[in-house]
């Protein structure tokens, strides 16, 4: 056992903003060291940020009003939240003025950085024309026509024929799911309902898109997965394969294994196979070697559509528009948002195949009307916005700036792989993982309650970087206009905090091996 002070010291310095999220959070809850226990370490304790500045207001905003999404109910009583109040660029400031480089874009999605004047120009010519109108009964905006037509004409991995725009993924990926079933139901196939996703996928939060998601704590107390969605392998070579097996190999084997589930199962149950091109939340996984190639052919065999998930990688994240683009994926239906209005405004949509669209028509022709849709289902306001942050990508050539500054952002990271505390640092274009782990070996973890991520992340908010921790993984997928000064300064901040971690790791080993 590590002795109680230093693992105090250690979860002080650790935790503060960084388990604000369901993987870490239930990586130090799996332990014996509870969530009360740890509450009380932090009660007497000035949180992080406390610590780092002194608050404007004295009471801070501790025990503040929201139900804080993604947040543990003791973080939000017992610490002082982080308050980002301006954005410039790869910047953000805090209400005390510290600046920091956003190394995950916000949420994966700040693409055009924090301040781009034409989308906050966008969205005001916008409000001051027409701030609402609803997209029902035939009734629509020129904004969402618009953006509609260039969306289709934008994507070009396989051909779309229409767009249904929602506020978010969830959204986009729930909305999936009942298009499916309409689709299936409209040609006379009642049974062929089950989605398939896979281990470790993020499609959203909602109860439909948490359900296809393939992370435990996105289901733990809230009686999800629904029993239509079924999971298959996480495509994760350094963690999955076998001894001596290659990356074709590893990918033959999860391609007969999603074949197996199926057959199991009944292909005329199975109505759809949902994927992020890299997935993003469960670690940023890049599929291995023929991955899509092998998997598109079996779900073409049993007449299965294949829906993308592109909420994270679309618009130039990998260095290419889409992430279709980059893996060879000609999808039924596409899922988009994040990066769609750069996150000025909130939107999602859907992007539908004529072969889907055409049924759903009749369909609905059939029926009277095409019952779904959504208040805010094409905002004008949204659409202005993203209309002008696909303008923005196409002028300013994002795809090939990605591919120009994603060497010097990929290398420079990698080149902390020899790190005793990684395992593996994986990533492709602007969006890498970090996972730690001990003796670099995927089946030796460090023990939860040394949260190694945790305090990484906490080192690199010390030294001005915000980075995503998920237990010990950590995830960066700066915005697409970063410059190549700040992406030296966004690797420097994480060779001082590695540095730091593995001091950490050195010092808790040395009082384990004591004991």
């Amino acid at each position: 056992m590590v002795p109680n002070s230093l693992l105090r010291s250690t979860l002080k310095t650790q935790l503060g903003s960084y388990i604000k999220n369901a993987a870490a959070y239930r990586s130090v809850m799996d332990h014996p060291l509870k969530g009360p226990l740890l509450a009380r370490l932090y009660s007497t304790e000035p949180s992080f940020q406390k610590e780092d500045s002194d608050l404007k207001d004295s009471n801070g905003f501790k025990g503040h009003d929201m139900l804080a999404p993604f947040t543990a109910g003791w973080q939000t009583t017992d610490l002082h939240p982080l308050v980002i109040e301006k954005s410039e660029g790869s910047y953000v400031y805090d209400i005390n003025g510290k600046k920091y480089l956003d190394s995950l874009a916000g949420l994966w999605c700040t693409a055009l950085g924090g301040n781009e004047p034409r989308l906050v120009a966008a969205a005001t010519a916008q409000l001051n024309k027409l701030p609402f109108y609803h997209s029902f009964w035939n009734r629509t905006t020129k904004p969402s026509l618009d953006l509609a037509k260039e969306l289709i004409e934008t994507f070009t991995a396989s051909k779309m024929a229409k767009v249904f725009f929602t506020n978010s993924g969830s959204e986009a990926n729930d909305t999936q799911v009942k298009l499916v079933w309409y689709y299936n139901n409209a040609l006379g196939r009642p049974n062929k309902k089950k989605f398939i996703a896979r281990a470790k996928s993020y499609h959203g939060s909602t109860l439909i898109s948490a359900s296809l998601s393939g992370l435990p704590a996105l289901h733990q107390k809230f009686d999800l997965p629904a029993p239509f969605v079924l999971h298959t392998d996480c495509p994760h070579y350094w963690r999955y394969h076998l001894p001596g097996e290659t990356e074709e190999e590893f990918s033959t084997r999860l391609a007969n294994n999603l074949e197996n589930l199926i057959v199991k199962e009944g292909p005329e149950t199975i109505a759809a196979f949902i994927a992020e091109p890299v997935m993003g939340a469960g670690g940023v996984i890049p599929p291995p070697a023929t991955y899509f190639e092998k998997i598109q052919a079996v779900v073409k065999k049993y007449d299965i559509l294949f829906i993308a998930d592109e909420v994270i990688c679309a618009f130039g994240r990998l260095g290419t528009m889409f992430g279709c683009d980059k893996y060879n994926i000609k999808p039924d239906l596409v899922s988009l948002a994040k990066a769609l209005s750069s996150a000025y405004m909130p939107i999602g949509a859907v992007m539908v195949s004529p072969e889907v669209s055409e049924v759903i028509y009749s369909q609905s022709n059939k029926l009277g009307t095409f019952s779904h849709g959504f208040t805010n289902s094409g905002h004008p306001v949204s659409c202005a916005v993203a209309i002008e942050a696909l303008k923005l990508y196409k002028e300013r050539n994002i795809v090939e700036k990605v591919q120009s500054i994603s060497p010097r952002f990929q290398d420079g990271l990698k080149s902390f792989s020899d790190s005793p505390i990684v395992g593996e640092i994986r990533g492709t274009g602007l969006i890498l993982g970090t996972e730690f782990t001990d003796k670099k070996s995927p089946n030796d973890p460090f023990p939860p309650e040394w949260g190694v991520g945790a305090y990484f992340g906490a080192q690199c908010e010390k030294r001005g970087m915000l980075v995503r921790v998920a237990g010990d993984n950590i995830m960066m997928s700066p915005p697409f206009i970063i410059t190549p000064k700040e992406v030296d300064e966004l690797i420097s901040i994480y060779g001082k905090a590695l540095k730091a971690t593995e001091e950490r790791v050195k010092e808790l080993k040395s009082h384990q091996k004591k004991q």
